[in-house]
């Protein structure tokens, strides 16, 4: 599979994950209503003065990347989704958590503002 937009890797996606990986999709635009949707590392990415998530559907989990970082309560509460090097997996046997989805998005926007504002590299 090699997608060119996320409704590609959606409709190339197992038949038993497109409605949530659909759902994911929502809350990351609803969160990050600026961000551009694009592909990248051959999965859904958002950009707004640089990444601010990607997610992909994996065997029995929904990935979403990168690690929290730089909120303690945030990252305690991802604690239980820690996969390798921080990624977090959200397990397909569970119900997908939506709303901490938008929390970590709605960081991550705030993230790259500030380092925007600092001087960073603006991009997206």
């Amino acid at each position: 599979m090699n997608p060119q937009t996320v409704d590609e890797y959606i409709a190339a996606s197992a038949p038993e994950v497109r409605a949530i990986l659909e759902k994911v999709r929502q809350t990351v635009r609803r969160a990050a209503p600026r961000a551009e949707e694009g592909i990248s590392y051959r999965m859904p990415v958002y950009k707004l003065y640089g990444v601010v998530v990607w997610f992909g559907a994996f065997k029995g989990h929904i990935g979403l990347y990168p690690p929290v970082r730089g909120d303690a309560a945030l990252r305690k509460a991802s604690a239980p989704y820690a996969g390798p090097k921080g990624n977090l997996r959200f397990p397909l046997d569970r119900p997908v958590p939506y709303g901490f989805i938008g929390r970590i998005v709605r960081w991550r926007v705030k993230q790259n503002l500030a380092k925007n504002r600092r001087g960073g590299r603006m991009q997206g």
